[in-house]
């Protein structure tokens, strides 16, 4: 199926597979793009050695093209740039958008920027910049999230931009394909779905714990960061919800430290970190240090398989997902549903009256 996303990075399908932190490394990027579709390699929690081993690691795998997601907010996100372009990297994602001079410096060197974006505005100044495309995340995504669905966001974007819209939140089958062509989008980007694959390296107990959730499960809490995270509900979730400011604060340091152990970061690296997350949002600086918290909540679960201590990003699709698919079963999956959608769409389009 060719779109607008397909010609623009060079892939088979119109899919896809988004840059979750301690969940999208070489194995299931490498998955993904020999399938056919994008995988997206997640770099914010690897040092910059591993992400260039990754990278490498990713290429020994497959001919086929991938990308790779950054903070744009980053102290270090320009030798991350520098890493993609000497690797021959041929899409950069980013969770924030990236500032002008970026995107300049990765298009003059042949990387195609697909920033996410969770607003049209958002949108329109990234497409102003030069981005080549946008993923846009509706609230129905997991991770930090906003409240517009993404029936009603993403129809907004295809309208104001002029570069191919990519549709995230919500979507785990070939009928969400179908949808968000129909609403002019040119392909759909998913993060729990491929979490749950068998090419994915989450500990099969926590799968287990996604695949047993229902769609009242997830929720949206501010406990973790300060900021709205769609999440599984746990105890651990409803501990934090419960906790004072004090010991949560607590907590966030121990845990902050633990991050910049493994991450290799100096604690000056990761406060200017926190001041450029902090420039341009209505944030405290108990929410910024709150930030510091997640990569290791994250890594807990994710790396360590401990769901009673770690955190579960999960987009709503989770309460509906109850297979554990490789990541090429899934797409020709996903890739037959859509044709079949759309066949039957034509079909119902010749039978309708003049």
């Amino acid at each position: 199926m060719e779109t607008a996303l397909t010609a623009l990075v060079g892939v088979r399908h119109p899919v896809v597979q988004t840059g979750m932190g301690w969940v999208a490394g070489p194995r299931l990027v490498s998955a993904t793009a020999n399938a056919g579709a994008l995988g997206i390699l997640a770099s914010a929690t690897m040092t910059l050695d591993h992400l260039r081993d990754a990278v490498r690691e990713v290429k020994s795998r497959t001919d086929a093209p991938f990308g790779v997601n950054l903070r744009a907010d980053a102290g270090d996100a320009g030798d991350r740039v520098r890493i993609i372009v000497e690797e021959g990297v041929r899409v950069a994602s980013f969770a924030l958008a990236p500032s002008r001079e970026l995107i300049a410096e990765l298009k003059e060197a042949g990387v195609v920027v697909v920033p996410s974006v969770g607003a049209r505005r958002h949108a329109e100044k990234v497409a102003a910049w030069g981005a080549d495309a946008v993923i846009v995340q509706g609230g129905e995504g997991g991770g930090h999230t906003g409240e517009v669905a993404t029936s009603v966001l993403l129809p907004q974007v295809v309208d104001a931009v002029d570069i191919p819209v990519v549709a995230a939140g919500g979507f785990h089958d070939g009928r969400g394909l179908a949808a968000a062509l129909a609403y002019g989008a040119a392909g759909i980007a998913m993060g729990t779905r491929f979490l749950l694959t068998s090419d994915s390296t989450v500990p099969d107990a926590v799968k287990a714990r996604y695949l047993a959730a229902t769609v009242k499960d997830v929720t949206v809490t501010t406990a973790v960061d300060g900021m709205p995270h769609r999440m599984l509900r746990t105890d651990l979730v409803e501990a934090l919800e419960r906790a004072g400011r004090t010991r949560t604060l607590a907590r966030a340091v121990r845990r902050a430290a633990g991050f910049r152990r493994l991450s290799g970061l100096t604690w000056s690296r990761m406060i200017r970190d926190g001041l450029a997350m902090k420039h341009g949002r209505d944030l405290t600086w108990s929410q910024v240090l709150l930030a510091a918290n997640t990569p290791m909540l994250l890594r807990s679960s994710m790396v360590d398989g401990r769901t009673d201590l770690g955190v579960m990003a999960s987009g709503q699709v989770a309460g509906v997902i109850d297979d554990l698919p490789s990541c090429e079963e899934l797409i020709a999956r996903v890739m037959r549903e859509a044709r079949e959608t759309l066949d039957r769409l034509a079909d119902l389009r010749v039978s309708l009256p003049d």
